[in-house]
């Protein structure tokens, strides 16, 4: 099975269109079973050319002949005044189940600080895996801290059986005692840690909006579960090495042994 995850900072990049075909360009040739997407974005006004990015991305893909895929979408909070501002997940497995829930102190979602997460469940090889598109907040934050946001995120998943959770943590791996030690606490496996052959894992370089100070290599975009499975391989793309950089995050994918 393959995953993909990326914060697409859509709507916000130079040159977002040819951006937007190196995504589908990468979907389609390595042909992910599931894809989770961060600040997926459309315009408040439905006359601006910005609409859904999850949707557009479905057309590049069908421009390049893949018509498996669909999405599930909702938005979070307005970014930007003009935009509504959400997750997406894609997948071409047959969806058995989807869910948003808010995962923030706020539910409003006029506020930037709002979050939810988007989640499905599939049916993967005739059994059910679950998968949540996440965007949390930071650690130091008084107002919408990041372990309320990861108590009530493990509140919601789907216990039964595999989980994965995948997205932009904005909380430094590299960094110890803080939001990436807590949920590994929680006995959360990061697929990095688990893969046979890996990289850097690093998906952020330099200031960035959130970071505004960061000087230094971030590795905040995760794929975790609840499973020690068997990873053949974590890859960072869209950094420029492994595909032109399309965000401001890199993104992250895995190889996972079934």
């Amino acid at each position: 099975m393959k995953l993909l995850t990326l914060n697409c900072h859509s709507w916000q990049e130079d040159k977002q269109w040819e951006k937007i075909r190196d995504i589908a360009k990468a979907i389609h040739e390595n042909q992910y079973d599931v894809i989770a997407l961060q600040e997926v974005s459309q315009s408040i006004d439905p006359n601006i050319e910005a609409k859904n990015f999850a949707s557009v991305l479905l057309e590049e893909l069908q421009q390049l002949g893949t018509s498996e895929y669909e999405y599930v979408w909702d938005f979070a909070h307005i970014g930007y005044d003009v935009y509504e501002e959400g997750l997406a997940i894609l997948t071409k497995h047959p969806i058995i189940d989807q869910s948003s829930f808010f995962v923030s102190r706020s539910e409003d979602t006029s506020y930037w600080k709002t979050r939810k997460i988007v989640g499905v469940t599939i049916e993967y090889k005739g059994k059910p895996i679950s998968f949540y598109s996440c965007h949390l907040g930071w650690w130091e934050d008084e107002e919408e801290p990041f372990m309320y946001q990861a108590d009530r995120l493990l509140a919601h998943v789907q216990q039964n059986g595999i989980f994965y959770l995948m997205g932009d943590f904005n909380n430094n791996a590299f960094i110890r005692s803080e939001g990436y030690d807590y949920l590994l606490e929680k006995g959360l496996y990061d697929t990095f840690a688990l893969a046979k052959e890996k990289d850097s894992g690093i998906t952020v370089k330099g200031k960035i909006a959130g970071w505004d100070e960061n000087k230094a290599d971030l590795r905040l975009d995760l794929i975790l579960t609840n499973k020690p499975v068997a990873i053949e391989r974590s890859t960072v793309i869209f950094n420029g090495n492994n595909r032109p950089i399309v965000s401001d995050h890199y993104g992250v994918e895995v190889v996972i042994t079934d």
